[in-house]
């Protein structure tokens, strides 16, 4: 094979110097050109573990990779078995007697919902599109998934932060003064954060730095306020939602997913790294607010007509989900859609709370379950994968504030007070994913079978 082949083919022959080493997909293949469906045991597994690979590094649960390894195992004449974690995957692809065994690894756990809907329309089409391409040919397909750029800048990104959390702090009852800080603070934090995904910084360092970089622009803006208009001390409630940004909704909410479904070892990896996230988070928060002299307090009541309040708690959580949801790098049309979904069900939930005084665990397991109702329907009618609408919906009610003050309380050796937070955070953490769940029971007869 001569050198224009090579470069014809993109066979790469140079190992990866990075410490997850790259995997040259095309350099598996060497039936040329013979359809998939005619290429030897070991290129037609590979396939299918990138596609499962791919699957993975947008964020979605155990359950759903497998099942998309699945589909594309089936038309190419084999079984396979796998194994999902959080970054890696363990499978076997059989036939006749013969098997294929690989470990794949992601360096990081990620999410991408724009690039997941793309893999999931490519296995829902692989075998009207692809089973008459070569192994090359398909590869190359997934190269255009693999590699397809972001569709907002890290500025857009800020913005996006910067607006959800704005709205966020309403929801939690603040008012223009903390939504205005809040929306600094938060567009200064994801920013930096996207900024330091570029350079691959660790999990570890961009939580912590873009969390302390989000608290200081909170009490910057607060700062200016307090000094140029006068404002109370009483507004630094809204510290919190500067913050919330971070919040690992995917990891939280596949976690509980996977759990329900058995994939124990998935479950328990994304809540593991969900709880470190949240950990980190609430930590350099507690300590930015020890520097700054910050404490948690309650919101200042707004006063609003009941109707009113209703109102524009819709507004705040259509808001809040579409500007997460464009974090999550949805295109506008699927992030209005998850709007809409988040609206009616995170609403319902403060409402249940306020109105007759449903506990918050309860109420938050009703607003989930409507929210994945919601979900199914608008994922049937616009072919968008039914997590890319759900989770951004679900995670305006994980319990960011529950958590902060908890490990605020804790940090102070205040721990009947700060427990008493951890156990309703904890509670609403489960009833979340819960809710979805019974959804997802309701709605699709293939996920409540376990074979």
């Amino acid at each position: 094979m001569d050198s224009e082949e090579l470069r014809k083919n993109h066979i790469h022959l140079t190992p990866s110097a990075k410490h997850h080493m790259t995997i040259h997909w095309h350099n598996f293949v060497q039936s040329g050109d013979k359809p998939i469906t005619e290429s030897s045991l070991r290129e037609r597994a590979t396939v299918v573990g990138r596609v499962g690979l791919i699957m993975l590094a947008c964020g979605t649960g155990a359950w759903r990779v497998r099942e998309a390894m699945n589909q594309i195992a089936r038309p190419l004449g084999m079984t396979c078995a796998a194994d999902v974690g959080l970054t890696t995957i363990e499978y076997s692809c059989f036939q006749r007697g013969h098997h294929y065994t690989q470990t794949l690894a992601l360096p990081s756990s990620g999410v991408n919902t724009d690039k997941l809907t793309d893999i999931v329309r490519f296995v829902r089409n692989f075998t009207s599109d692809c089973l008459t391409l070569t192994p090359h040919e398909v590869h190359s397909k997934l190269d255009v998934i693999e590699h397809k750029a972001g569709n907002y800048t890290p500025i857009q990104s800020g913005l996006a932060s910067a607006f959800a959390c704005g709205a966020f702090v309403f929801l939690l009852g603040g008012g223009p003064i903390e939504m205005l800080c809040a929306w600094f603070g938060a567009g200064i934090g994801q920013y930096s954060r996207r900024i330091m995904g570029k350079y691959s910084v660790t999990m570890m360092a961009a939580t912590a730095v873009s969390v302390a970089l989000s608290c200081l622009g909170y009490s910057l803006a607060f700062g200016l306020l307090e000094q140029f208009i006068g404002v109370a001390p009483v507004h630094e409630a809204g510290y919190i939602g500067a913050m919330l940004f971070v919040i690992p909704g995917f990891p939280f909410i596949t976690s509980g997913l996977d759990i329900v479904k058995s994939d124990m070892r998935s479950g328990l990896e994304r809540a593991t790294f969900a709880i470190t996230v949240i950990v980190i988070a609430t930590l350099t928060g507690w300590l930015v607010a020890m520097l700054v002299h910050f404490r948690p307090q309650d919101f200042v009541p707004l006063g609003l007509d009941p109707v009113l309040n209703m109102v524009l708690r819709l507004i705040a959580s259509f808001v809040g989900v579409f500007g997460f949801s464009l974090m999550f790098n949805s295109p506008v049309k699927m992030a209005a859609a998850a709007g809409i979904v988040g609206a009616v069900g995170n609403t319902l939930r403060l409402e249940l709370a306020d109105l007759i005084g449903t506990p918050a665990a309860a109420a938050a397991f009703a607003g989930a379950l409507v929210a994945g109702l919601g979900a199914s329907w608008f994922s049937k009618r616009l072919a968008f994968p039914r997590i890319s609408l759900t989770v951004p919906s679900i995670v305006i009610m994980v319990p960011g504030l529950y958590m902060y003050r908890a490990v605020y309380n804790l940090g102070l050796n205040n721990f009947d007070v700060g427990g008493s937070w951890l156990i309703k955070a904890a509670l609403m953490v489960v009833a979340l994913p819960l809710g979805l769940a019974t959804a997802r029971i309701l709605t699709d007869p293939a996920w409540r079978h376990s074979g």
